[in-house]
């Protein structure tokens, strides 16, 4: 297991001069026309004003002891990887923090598509944009006659104020990183640097394909448009990390089959003619309507399925009138449906519409119901898992493997393994002491999960390449 202290900065002065390097590219504007004149612009011309989100933690601090070459019990990565990765993770810490310190909401990541870009294009590769503007493909080629795996990290941020007296906060009023995919982007910028020297030696048995997903956070998902543009295009398997608070840094939680649950969007709007609060009888109470829909559906529906589907909707919002003796005309309720097996996922549907039409016909209320469907379950490949288990084993030693639970929140990484098949893991992420949950503002992972995560993936990369040959 990873002890507190490494860490991965070994040189200051090499650090520092790093960190500067990285402050001068992310400094330019974030239009690709920056790199790549002949590409369009993205539609943003806002400039990234680089503060002391890149200044790295003075010497001695919690960032500062050395990363060693290779974790207790662990396999050095091949051909020196282990000390490229040693004098990356300080630009890497730095690219994390500046990720983190200009957020962007779901389907406007144009400048975060733009400095992934631009660092994969320094780093010598060949990335591309999603049509959109706001996500990147980029193919690591090695043996043109070997199999193509796919990596995936989502970069889209979250519609919360960021509270933390960090440096690096957040410098877009009401958005802010609170489910870590700060991490993962710059775990995945980690991987293309050392997969590329890999492809350059002539050692890499197929071709990576790296992939930086925007709309991870909303619906319809962003994963959708990554499999429109040909993201999966040749692939033979998908695999992704998700930071996890729950877990300490130098543990990857693992499981196989269904690791996610299905999550969908249901919005119920209620309408009624409206009336004075002295005359209840003359219309339709839509407060007392709204009341037996928030209260009587979620019971109602739990019990059409069975019991160990962990079927669970939860209402998040409710609204109706705005004065105390008048009688709305409209009413609203919205949450989500999350369940955990597929089978139930499909007939969910079908049940909430009828169990919202029989509670609330007896009010005289009209129903207008939006049931959107959001992901199904994340439902991990043995043979992937398999990959992963061999790659943390390489990558941190036998007891960096964790044994994980199923959980109630959804990830589109399930889309993606509706086409080719595939596992997410779980990337300890937790510090000492109490952990904030993820979608709270306040959500802040241990850094030293970057160097963790990057061995990780490139370990899953070689070995499912050598298993799929």
């Amino acid at each position: 297991m990873l002890q507190p202290s490494h860490q991965g900065i070994r040189d200051a002065a090499r650090s520092d001069r790093y960190a500067k390097d990285v402050a001068q590219r992310h400094r330019r504007r974030s239009r690709l026309s920056a790199v790549l004149p002949e590409e369009p612009s993205t539609s943003s011309d806002r400039e990234f004003d680089v503060t002391s989100a890149l200044t790295l933690p003075p010497t001695g601090g919690p960032l500062a002891s050395p990363w060693p070459e290779a974790p207790s019990g662990s396999q050095p990565l091949p051909f020196e990887l282990d000390q490229l990765l040693a004098l990356r993770v300080p630009g890497l810490i730095a690219t994390r923090r500046h990720i983190h310190s200009h957020p962007e909401l779901s389907g406007e990541e144009f400048e975060t598509a733009a400095l992934i870009h631009r660092e994969l294009t320094l780093a010598g590769l060949k990335p591309r944009l999603l049509p959109k503007g706001n996500g990147v493909l980029c193919d690591i080629d090695g043996r043109p006659d070997g199999p193509v795996i796919a990596l995936r990290a989502d970069i889209d941020a979250l519609p919360l104020t960021d509270p933390k007296d960090v440096p690096y906060r957040s410098t877009v009023d009401g958005v802010c990183h609170a489910c870590g995919h700060d991490v993962h982007t710059t775990v995945m910028l980690g991987v293309g640097m050392l997969l590329a020297q890999l492809a350059d030696l002539g050692q890499l048995d197929g071709r990576v394909r790296l992939i930086f997903q925007p709309a991870e956070e909303i619906l319809p998902c962003g994963s959708l448009e990554v499999i429109e543009a040909g993201g999966l295009d040749d692939v033979v398997q998908i695999f992704a990390v998700h930071c996890d608070p729950n877990l300490p840094v130098g543990r990857v939680g693992l499981r196989v089959g269904p690791i996610t649950a299905a999550a969908d969007n249901v919005t119920v709007r209620l309408s009624g003619p409206g009336g004075h609060t002295a005359r209840p009888h003359l219309t339709v109470d839509l407060v007392d309507a709204l009341g037996r829909l928030v209260t009587e559906v979620p019971a109602l529906v739990s019990r059409r399925v069975p019991a160990n589907s962990g079927l669970l909707l939860v209402f998040g919002h409710a609204s109706a009138g705005t004065r105390y003796n008048v009688i709305p005309s409209e009413a609203c309720a919205a949450g989500t449906l999350r369940v955990m097996d597929r089978d139930t996922w499909d007939q969910a549907p079908k049940i909430v519409a009828q169990v919202v039409r029989d509670v609330i016909a007896p009010t005289g209320a009209t129903v207008d119901l939006e049931y959107l469907r959001g992901r199904p379950p994340v439902t991990n490949d043995a043979r992937a898992i398999g990959v992963l288990t061999a790659a943390t084993a390489a990558a941190l030693g036998p007891e960096g493997i964790a044994e994980t639970p199923q959980s109630m929140g959804g990830e589109d990484f399930s889309w993606y393994l509706e086409h080719v098949p595939g596992a997410l893991a779980r990337l300890g992420v937790g510090r000492n002491g109490p952990n904030v949950d993820l979608h709270r503002a306040s959500f802040d992972p241990d850094e030293r999960a970057i160097p963790v995560g990057v061995r990780l993936m490139v370990q899953t990369a070689l070995r499912a390449l050598a298993a799929a040959r």
